[in-house]
C-alpha cells in the first residue's frame, strides 16, 4: 500500500496535468423515455448544440457539454475552489475524468438523426413517413373547411 505522502504526491502530480475535463460539461438524469412522444422529446433535445443523451448502467442521461464560469483558462483551475459546490467536492481522483477509465455508454446520442434512427427501429422503419402523410391530411382537411 502507498503512503499517505506518495498517493498525495501522486494526486497533485494528476491534478496539475489535468484540463478541467469534469468542469467542461454536466450530465442530468432524465426519465426513461416509454412511448414516441418521450423519444420525440430526447430527439428535440438533440437539436441543440453540445446536448448528447447517453445510457448508463439502464439510466438515460441529458448531457450538455457547457463549461463552468469557475475554470480557469490559463492554468484549467479552479477559480472558487474553497468554496466549490457540493457535487465538485464529491469528485474523487479514481472516478475522473483525466484518471478514470473510458465510459461504457449502453447508448450514446450525438444526433438528432441518430435518434430518428433509434425510433425507426423501435416503432417501425416507416413511422417518420406515416406522420408526414397524418400532416398533409391535416392540411387537406384545413383548406377545405
Amino acid at each position: 500500500m502507498a503512503s499517505k505522502s506518495k498517493k498525495k504526491r501522486i494526486v497533485k502530480s494528476q491534478c496539475d496535468k489535468c484540463t478541467g475535463l469534469c468542469c467542461r460539461y454536466f450530465a442530468l438524469p432524465i426519465e426513461t423515455p416509454e412511448d414516441w412522444d418521450d423519444y420525440d422529446d430526447i430527439r428535440w433535445y438533440l437539436c441543440h448544440e453540445n446536448v448528447t443523451i447517453f445510457v448508463e448502467d439502464g439510466d438515460w442521461y441529458l448531457n450538455v457539454k457547457n463549461k463552468c464560469l469557475h475554470l480557469s483558462e490559463k492554468d484549467y483551475k479552479c477559480q472558487i475552489y474553497p468554496l466549490r459546490p457540493k457535487i465538485c467536492r464529491g469528485y474523487k481522483i479514481d472516478e475522473c475524468d483525466f484518471t478514470g477509465a473510458e465510459y461504457n455508454y449502453e447508448m450514446h446520442f450525438t444526433s438528432a438523426l441518430q435518434m430518428e434512427e433509434y425510433m425507426k427501429i423501435k416503432f417501425g422503419e416507416r413511422i417518420f413517413e406515416k406522420l408526414e402523410q397524418k400532416k398533409k391530411k391535416k392540411k387537406k382537411r384545413k383548406k377545405i373547411v
